[in-house]
């Protein structure tokens, strides 16, 4: 009653260029996704499962400066950027 027929292969050619860029750059981008899932990702990752309720964002701004200032990627620059209990709890009073 749909034509699933005529769906499918409108959602294909709307898709078509698309899918075309992906191959010609997939190398690339998987390349650039696993380094940015090292640094920055990686950390707002563990922030969103590991964080307090209402506050799980790293401090992207004193990462960034920490990291302008010379400071190397570490487990301690990712620990110091990470929300945590108490800071929430103490703004909740």
């Amino acid at each position: 009653m749909t034509f699933p027929g005529c769906t499918l292969k409108t959602i294909q050619s709307v898709r078509k260029h698309k899918l075309e860029h992906w191959d010609r750059n997939r190398e690339q981008n998987r390349e650039w996704l696993a380094l940015n899932m090292m640094n920055e990702a990686n950390a707002g990752f563990r922030a969103f499962n590991e964080g307090p309720k209402g506050r799980r964002e790293i401090d992207f701004v004193d990462l960034r400066r920490r990291l302008a200032s010379g400071e190397k990627w570490s487990r301690e620059l990712i620990d110091a950027v990470q929300p945590r209990q108490a800071e929430t709890a103490g703004a909740q009073r």
